[in-house]
């Protein structure tokens, strides 16, 4: 699985978040202040070339859809970017943003009660 630039992260974020769908279905679920259509549209052919999204034609339009889940590229990204940041410690990530000030001790308890309850 290969990274996504931050390009394409945004426009995966909106085919996750539609499901199926076209360009301009994608366009109305990305953020303010918005993308150029020709430039998402760029970008989804990209990703579908990596292998991110597959498409059928329905009539004169493509449809788009997810071949990898958010979960798995979450996870498989996270993973190296702690291995790679953070020298494949999760305590040292999670006091980095404590010392960022990033993170509560509230916030921190509610991880804390999430971890007892696993």
């Amino acid at each position: 699985m290969e990274k996504l630039t931050h390009q394409e992260e945004e426009a995966m974020q909106a085919v996750w978040k539609t499901g199926e769908g076209s360009v301009k279905q994608f366009l109305d679920n990305m953020p303010p202040p918005g993308t150029p259509y020709t430039t998402l549209a760029s970008t989804i052919k990209n990703l579908e070339k990596k292998g991110y999204l597959s498409s059928r034609m329905i009539g004169k339009t493509y449809l788009y859809k997810p071949m990898i889940e958010e979960d798995e590229y979450k996870k498989k990204f996270m993973n190296g970017f702690v291995r790679d940041y953070f020298d494949d410690s999760y305590k040292a990530l999670v006091n980095f943003f404590v010392e960022e000030k990033k993170l509560s001790a509230k916030e921190l308890k509610e991880i804390i009660d999430l971890i007892e309850k696993k």
